[in-house]
Parts: structure tokens; C-alpha cells; sequence
């Protein structure tokens, strides 16, 4: 019997503390619908990118969608990396001309030799960026031309053409171009041609 009048007990008072919830929302009015509704959006949006520094001081860099590109720049600022990051649509991307590219001779062992090859590289996380080529005086120039979403009915991926070099003093804006080694993959959902 104890068990039973606690039971109808704690109903009771749940009843009560919701009339008293449900009487503080209506005199809120629409500034409670806001402070609820904010806080789903936000909540539920995965954000734009993660940053790690790892303890050999390189950086992982998750990209998980391309926008907040000032923020990520921003961030890596505060990482030690000048960077200057553009995102381009699918078959697009930044014409030559950006400024004076840290490489080699221009074939390709001795461009992943270089600053510029070894700055930033692709891994199956993501991105890596080794501070100690983009430094002091330096601007990690990084691309990326996003792809078309894999096709309707599978998980929504972004694929992505991803292009990067090490440019010595100022760097000069992209100016879009086409992107001649781009493929469109037609909403296949396949990686594009290229890096």
C-alpha cells in the first residue's frame, strides 16, 4: 500500500509541475518558442569541420562540409598556419598566378619533396598540414571543388578535388576558372578525376 501512495504521490506532483511549466511557456509566448526552436537547429547541425593538433605538431583537419572557410583559416591561424582556403563549385577552380609557389623543378617527385607537396597531404581522415612548411612569411594555399552528392537514396556524402601549394610573401584572390582534369560524374556518386 506504501508503494501504491507513493506511486499516485509522484504522479500528482508531475501533474502539477507541468501545469506550471505549460502556464510559464503561454505568458512567454513566442520568446519561449525561440529559445526552443534555436537550440534544435544548432544542436542537431554537425559542424563544418573539426581541428586536431597532434603531438608530432602536424594537424588533422575533418572537413564535413565546405562553408565557415574565415573560421577555418581563423583556427589554423592559431596553429601557427597561414592559410588562405577557397571552395569552389563542382568543374571549378582558382587560375594560376596566386603567387610565388615554394616547389621544385615541377616534376613530381621533387614537388612532394618540396614545402608545397609536404604542407598539406590527403589521408584517409581527412587533411594533414605540417606547420613547419607553411612558416613564418608563408600562406598555405589550399582548394577544394566540391563534387555532386552521391545519388538520391544513399547516405549523403560530399566528395570532393582537393589542391594545395606553399606560396612565398602575398597571395593574389582566385579568379574561377574550368577546371580542364575535372570529370563530372554525373550523379554517380564517384570520386572526380584528379588530386
Amino acid at each position: 500500500m506504501e508503494l501504491k501512495d507513493e506511486i499516485t504521490a509522484r504522479a500528482e506532483r508531475r501533474r502539477r509541475t507541468g501545469r506550471r511549466l505549460f502556464a510559464g511557456a503561454a505568458v512567454a509566448g513566442l520568446a519561449a518558442a525561440a529559445a526552443i526552436v534555436v537550440p534544435l537547429l544548432t544542436g542537431a547541425e554537425q559542424p563544418a569541420y573539426a581541428v586536431t593538433r597532434n603531438t608530432d605538431g602536424t594537424i588533422d583537419v575533418r572537413l564535413n562540409e565546405f562553408r565557415d572557410a574565415d573560421k577555418l583559416e581563423q583556427d589554423l591561424g592559431k596553429l601557427g598556419v597561414n592559410a588562405d582556403i577557397t571552395y569552389l563549385p563542382p568543374g571549378k577552380w582558382c587560375g594560376e598566378g596566386r603567387g610565388k609557389a615554394v616547389g621544385g623543378d615541377g616534376s613530381p617527385e621533387d614537388w612532394d619533396a618540396s614545402a608545397s607537396g609536404r604542407a598539406a597531404r590527403l589521408d584517409p581522415d581527412g587533411l594533414r598540414i605540417d606547420p613547419r612548411y607553411a612558416g613564418k612569411g608563408r600562406t598555405l594555399v589550399m582548394m577544394f571543388s566540391e563534387a555532386r552528392n552521391a545519388s538520391a537514396g544513399s547516405k549523403p556524402k560530399t566528395e570532393w578535388q582537393f589542391g594545395s601549394f606553399v606560396v612565398e610573401g602575398p597571395v593574389q584572390p582566385c579568379v574561377v576558372v574550368d577546371n580542364p582534369l575535372w570529370k563530372d560524374t554525373g550523379g554517380s556518386g564517384q570520386p572526380p578525376a584528379g588530386d
